[in-house]
């Protein structure tokens, strides 16, 4: 009786096509890289300004019913919104294939609160557009960055 064991050449790390190279030749990655880098940087700098106000004022898009839930003031809610946010754009630079659906969720969230708030409807189709943008994010993660805790490139 004789036994044979199958073996499976790995691919080789020759054979990887680089980050410039991938980025000169493939369209879908380079679709990737920059959504990665859009909401990294969107989510880090709109948190970065609930505590600063240098682009707006963000207690006024808080819908009434939502402050009225929250402990403590508009202000203290947009600081809370502001961590969440800065922490959305870090899991998207670390892990976009997680990060990225984070995002997603807290624009669906951030659209619900628009829509519940009369005169903001402009903004919460531009919310929905960018949470589109945040899902497609996340389908292009599913080939571009591999599963598990790992950072990527």
């Amino acid at each position: 009786m004789s036994t044979h064991t199958a073996t499976v050449d790995a691919p080789s790390l020759a054979a990887v096509p680089g980050f410039s190279e991938r980025l000169r030749s493939d369209a879908g990655y380079q679709a990737f890289v920059l959504l990665r880098v859009a909401f990294t940087v969107a989510p880090i700098l709109f948190g970065l300004d609930k505590f600063f106000g240098v682009l707006v004022d963000w207690e006024v898009y808080l819908a009434p019913w939502i402050d009225d839930i929250v402990p403590g003031s508009a202000a203290t809610a947009m600081h809370i919104v502001g961590v969440v946010e800065i922490l959305a754009g870090l899991a998207v630079a670390l892990k976009p294939r997680y990060g990225a659906y984070l995002v997603a969720g807290w624009l669906g969230g951030i659209v619900v609160n628009l829509l519940t708030h009369s005169g903001y409807y402009d903004i919460a189709l531009r919310d929905f557009g960018l949470m589109l943008g945040a899902l497609t994010l996340g389908r292009l993660a599913s080939e571009y960055d591999p599963p598990g805790l790992g950072v990527s490139l």
